[in-house]
């Protein structure tokens, strides 16, 4: 499952019992991105609060379905098939087109959204795709570019945020050695409320 150690639902005592309940999905299963925080319950606290507002969150302007299409085009770009696999699942989910969810995954594995997605979104994936490649190059004309597409700045700050917690845990995932489940993939937050962290 993983390179290190983690406790399973059953094994769980304490503190991580108590946040395994929070979290837990069907039949008490623990997402193994969860899990490999077990020995070290108070990081599981911070990434689920995290997770919850750049993500699922009632204060973000920009469609679910498209903050997770940035997070699964980061995770393909950072060699992460378990968040890419998991979170194209919540592509799905969130769009509610079957049809255009084919498309957008087509887009993905080719690298090229041109003709599926409206420019001004192309643009905000591209502005992720560089604060995960070429951070450092970033500049204040990247964010008048991303304003002149139609942006407002609350929502470069929400691109912002979920390419950079997508580079987070891409990195814990591959650093860590965590395999993809067989069942359950792709199970997320049941409500917007940031308070439920149950999984369904």
């Amino acid at each position: 499952m993983s390179y290190i150690k983690t406790i399973k639902y059953n094994d769980a005592e304490g503190k991580l019992k108590r946040i395994y309940d929070k979290v837990s999905g069907p039949n008490n299963h623990i997402d193994n991105v969860l899990a490999i925080h077990s020995l070290r319950p108070h990081t599981l606290q911070g990434h689920m609060a995290l997770y919850k507002s750049v993500l699922h969150h009632t204060g973000n302007t920009l469609p679910k379905w498209y903050l997770e299409t940035i997070g699964t085009y980061i995770s393909l770009i950072n060699d992460c098939e378990y968040c890419a696999v998991h979170h194209s699942v919540g592509i799905r989910k969130n769009l509610g087109d079957d049809e255009k969810y084919d498309l957008l995954i087509s887009c993905i594995e080719k690298q090229d959204f041109s003709g599926v997605l409206s420019e001004q979104y192309i643009v905000g994936i591209a502005h992720a795709v560089k604060i995960t490649t070429d951070h450092s190059n970033i500049t204040q004309e990247d964010i008048t570019e991303l304003k002149a597409f139609g942006f407002t700045e609350g929502e470069i700050l929400e691109i912002n945020q979920v390419s950079s917690y997508f580079n987070y845990v891409n990195r814990m995932v591959v650093g860590l050695g965590l395999i993809l489940e067989e069942e359950n993939i792709g199970l997320s937050p049941k409500s917007n409320d940031e308070a439920d962290w149950a999984h369904s």
